[in-house]
């Protein structure tokens, strides 16, 4: 499995679009810095980035390795390897080599500006746990995804289909859910409906640490209600967690029946 994720690794991280991902992150780290002067404040501008784009990013490439690496998982299914091991080390080489890349392009112009002598150290800790808590639950998603379906144009398209009803349609059927159902006490369906989406609970856990939940509306005022913020952002880190491994066995569990 360590031979596999290797390879997964190296491969990725030395391909162009890895590159591109790093630099677009450090760039967009150094001019949030410059422009605004202050390290909370490029943080909740880097957040808002974070979050739309990490999970595209981690859904791409999760279909596109899959599906180019089809003639190279056939060759390793034929040898004596345990399936996991190969479909386990594949999905830790995207993630890692993509969790790199966010690393290194966001941390480094915060090291830089020098954010250790800051109280945001700790935020800034928090956003990027957070974005590889996206990168690994969206590369996990789509590979899956990848896996159970033949037909590239299909799974590519599913793919995206599932980013986009995360980032986008599931908070318009969260806020008209809230609309329709203001008279009764729905601070618990709040929470659960919370829960349930990844990016959202990434966002309620940086908005806990910097203190400023009140800012993101009614979601983060009752998580800070019922929990408080340390509270809240262990179960928020639990349920990311979750999140993170339920994919993960899905693809092994798939991988024992799938006829390649």
């Amino acid at each position: 499995m360590l031979k596999i994720l290797k390879y997964s690794f190296f491969d990725l991280i030395r391909s162009r679009w890895s590159i591109i991902y790093f630099l677009f992150y450090f760039v967009t780290g150094m001019v949030l810095l410059y422009l605004s002067n202050d390290v909370s404040k490029a943080i909740v501008s880097l957040m808002n980035i974070t979050f739309i784009l990490t999970p595209l990013i981690g859904t791409i490439f999760g279909v596109m390795n899959f599906y180019n690496s089809r003639e190279f998982i056939e060759l390793l299914l034929a040898q004596p390897i345990p399936r996991k091991r190969i479909f386990l080390g594949m999905f830790l080489g995207i993630s890692l080599s993509l969790s790199l890349s966010l690393l290194l392009g966001m941390g480094l112009p915060f090291v830089i500006y020098g954010v250790f002598f800051s109280s945001s150290v700790s935020s800034l800790l928090m956003l990027l746990l957070s974005g590889i808590f996206l990168t690994c639950i969206f590369t996990a998603l789509s590979f899956y995804i990848a896996l159970i379906n033949e037909n590239r144009l299909k799974g590519f398209g599913m793919a995206i289909l599932v980013w986009l009803f995360l980032a986008f349609i599931y908070d318009g059927i969260f806020l008209l859910s809230l609309l329709l159902l203001q008279e009764y006490p729905i601070e618990k369906f709040a929470i659960g409906m919370s829960l349930f989406n990844p990016i959202d609970l990434s966002r309620i856990l940086i908005m806990l640490k910097l203190d400023i939940s009140a800012l993101m509306g009614y979601t983060g005022a009752v998580f800070n209600k019922f929990f408080g913020n340390n509270t809240g952002m262990l179960i928020s880190i639990s349920a990311l967690a979750t999140w993170t491994i339920v994919p993960v066995l899905l693809i092994l569990k798939k991988s024992f029946k799938k006829d390649f």
